[in-house]
């Protein structure tokens, strides 16, 4: 079976191009400063990978140097603000790391490299050379650094005693992030202790995303429990745990003279990595799809004996016709019929995960023509984010938004929205006075090449976002940076 379509998807054009796009964001490029009720003295974030800079797959130091926080930072010095201090990666430095000599897992940044294929001219791939670090010994500055972003973070990590325990044992073990290890003032401290203790004047905390992120981005997937709250690694934190903990280090951080802004949790269905695989991207001949029903008759007739109700046979009954099909796909919340697998065809409630585009209409087995994924054999449960799955998702998401709103209306902290941001990112695109940005894969500018992080550029826009809710609520003046000043994808 021909292979499908996607690669034409991922990774044609790979430049900005946008012509019809929603809000503009020009107006003040040129404004002068004004800090309002704010003080930017002494500017501390705190979050995740997101507001560390991470983008394309990995921590490098030329995403970190454009971080929405660092581009703040930049602006807030012509209002006042002080230093900006980042626990940046080496010169060079890819990505990857060791500890105690141990490779831990972390994988090298992207670049579009050329593939020899006239109809696929540039493909996604990781960097090369690579060039690994090793994190035995702590940054110069620990538990001084006012980027506080820790990729892989979520909300009952902040305050964990322990979490940059500089050891492989605590690394390995789950109990302790190499990305705070590297900065953290001690193997005892917390996220939320180091942040703390530098008495921010003016505060970010962005906290929240991989508390769903991880479930989703693994197909729903989840891992061996680890402490503090039992919790698998991938697994949807309860808001029961969530709350508690998002409440507790606004408490650790808001003062009685400092200010702050809290940002929310965007809908994972509006990043590329959940919209840029379509659920019916295999085409057929009629011959090509009589073939494929007469292999799953056998699968068809077993589930009309089973006692199903007549809504899930329908949605579990497998049929091909000519044109563009849905993916068949593994899916456990099915009910459990013996002998027989738990697979579906897709829906547009569905949503294929990047990742698995390359094996898409390809066969498992070389040769053998009954083993192509997608058709003869079902796509993997990591391999999508079900309709059921999503759903987990976005229940708690909506949780989530609910504490982080009541806690910006009980602290007088200002709220940015970045929902809708990426909503309208994903569905129209921005304006801005020279160009605009969407969250199109390769080609929108918004995000870089894992599908999940923005690019420089998609930091810009954030950092904008960011500055226009400080005007709003503190009165502040903050020019807004030009996004076209910022990169997007990078070649090898």
């Amino acid at each position: 079976m021909k292979k499908s379509t996607l690669d034409n998807l991922l990774l044609v054009g790979l430049c900005l191009l946008i012509t019809a796009c929603g809000t503009d964001i020009s107006e003040g490029l040129d404004d002068e400063a004004d800090a309002g009720d704010a003080d930017f003295t002494t500017f501390v974030t705190v979050g995740d990978s997101l507001t560390a800079g991470y983008a394309d797959g990995a921590l490098y130091r030329d995403g970190q140097l454009d971080s929405y926080p660092a581009i703040l930072a930049q602006q807030f010095a012509l209002a006042g603000g002080g230093s900006f201090d980042q626990p940046l990666m080496p010169k060079g430095a890819t990505g990857s790391m060791t500890l105690s000599g141990a490779n831990l897992g972390r994988p090298d940044r992207l670049v579009l490299g050329a593939t020899g294929d006239p109809d696929n001219p540039v493909s996604p791939e990781t960097i090369d050379p690579t060039k690994t670090i090793a994190i035995d010994v702590r940054l110069g500055g620990a538990g001084s650094y006012n980027n506080m972003g820790v990729p892989g973070a979520k909300s009952f990590h902040l305050p964990a005693a322990g979490y940059g325990e500089l050891t492989i044992g605590a690394v390995a073990g789950g109990t302790a992030n190499p990305y705070f290890s590297r900065f953290a003032s001690s193997d005892i401290t917390s996220v939320l202790a180091d942040a703390a203790g530098q008495a921010p004047s003016f505060f970010i905390l962005w906290i929240g995303n991989n508390d769903i992120l991880l479930y989703a981005l693994d197909g729903g997937g989840t891992q061996n429990a680890v402490p503090p709250y039992g919790l698998g690694t991938n697994d949807v934190t309860d808001p029961a745990v969530f709350t508690p903990s998002y409440n507790a280090a606004v408490a650790t951080l808001k003062t009685a003279n400092n200010k702050g802004v809290l940002v929310n949790i965007p809908d994972v269905a509006t990043i590329p990595y959940f919209t840029t695989v379509p659920y019916n991207p295999i085409p057929m001949t009629s011959a090509q799809a009589s073939a494929a029903n007469a292999a799953y008759a056998p699968y068809n007739g077993g589930i009309a004996l089973a006692g199903l109700s007549a809504e899930e046979l329908a949605q579990r009954t497998i049929s091909f016709a000519k044109g563009d099909n849905a993916l068949v796909i593994t899916d456990e919340s099915l009910t459990t019929i013996p002998g027989l697998p738990s697979i579906r065809q897709a829906t547009s409630k569905d949503y294929i995960v990047l990742t698995a585009s390359p094996k898409i209409g390809t066969e498992e087995t070389p040769g053998d023509p009954s083993t192509v994924w997608g058709v003869g054999k079902a796509l993997l449960d990591s391999d999508v984010l079900t309709e059921f799955e999503y759903d987990e998702v976005e229940t708690a998401r909506a949780a989530y938004n609910d504490t982080i709103e009541m806690a910006a209306m009980a602290d007088g902290l200002a709220l940015l929205d970045v929902a809708t941001l990426l909503d309208e990112l994903n569905e129209s695109g921005l304006l801005y006075g020279s160009g605009g940005v969407s969250a199109v894969f390769g080609q929108g500018g918004a995000f870089s090449l894992d599908g999940v992080h923005p690019t420089a550029r998609g930091y810009a826009v954030i950092a904008n976002e960011i500055m226009k809710v400080i005007e709003n609520e503190f009165g502040a003046k903050l020019p807004p940076v030009n996004p076209s000043d910022y990169t997007t994808v990078f070649y090898q």
